[in-house]
This record gives structure tokens, sequence and C-alpha cells, in this order.
């Protein structure tokens, strides 16, 4: 079985072709030892730095030099939207609160759907609506310092 050891990150990755591809949801891109099916149905290990978290477009790198490129799985989502950005800052408030991961994009925020958070942002104000799509919530504020390769 092929052992991935080594992250390159997405930035760091531009021209790279990778040999196979490997799709995961969130909870599964933050552990950083697991057992995997790339895509090609191919099982495989992950001993990464603990605290590691994959991100859409990182590369594994095994041993033996065999590349995958990681890609965040399709999700079910909740698109909390505002024209106004104080409302909006205090959802991230709030949803930072619950230490829930958020993505942060132009008048809006998406997170892992939650019916409490999703009652909760509704309550502050914020039109929601569900969606599926990949997530690719903020790295936190110490991220790049710890875990960039």
């Amino acid at each position: 079985m092929r052992i991935f050891r080594r992250r390159l990150a997405a930035r760091a990755t531009a021209g790279t072709a990778p040999d196979a591809r490997l799709t995961l949801p969130y909870e599964r891109r933050c552990r950083s030892r697991q057992r995997v099916r790339l895509d090609s149905g191919e099982e495989a290990g992950m001993i990464l730095p603990r605290g590691t978290v994959l991100c859409h477009g990182d590369l594994l790198i095994a041993e033996d030099g065999f590349t995958v490129a990681v890609a965040a799985a399709v999700e079910p989502l909740t698109v909390a939207a505002s024209d106004d950005p104080l409302l909006l800052v205090r959802a991230s408030y709030h949803l930072g609160n619950r230490h829930a991961a958020v993505q942060i994009g132009p008048g809006e925020l998406r997170y892992l759907r939650d019916p409490v958070l999703d009652r909760l942002l509704t309550e502050l104000g914020l039109v929601l609506r569900h969606e599926k799509a990949p997530f690719q919530p903020e790295p936190g504020a110490w991220h790049h310092a710890a875990h960039d390769h």
C-alpha cells in the first residue's frame, strides 16, 4: 500500500500534473493519519504531521514519488448572505465563538449545514440557502505558519 508522508500546498503546485486524485470531505481533510481510497479505487495511507489540514489543490507525495491531487468533496452547506457588512461580521463572530469552520466570500458565509447554526443566523437576520458544493473554509490564523511545507 502506498503511503503519503509529504504535502505540497496548493499555491506551490501550479503546473504540476498529479498521478492520481483523492476526493475527501472537510472532516477527513482534517485528519493527518488515515487510510484513504483514491478516486481510482486504490487504497493508500496518509501519515502527515499532526495538525495538517488538506486544502483543495494540495499535492500529496508518496515515498515512491507518486503524487495525488487533493480535491474537496461536494458537501451539504448553508450559505448565509447579507449586503450589510456589519451583519456578516456579527455572524462571523457567533460562528467563530462556536468553533464552526467558515468559508468567507463576498457578501456571504458558508458552513457545513447545521440546523442550530441555521436558526442562530436566521435570528440575526441573515438570508440562508442550502446547496451542495465543495467546502473550503478559512484555514485559521496559525495554519500557514505552522503547516506550510
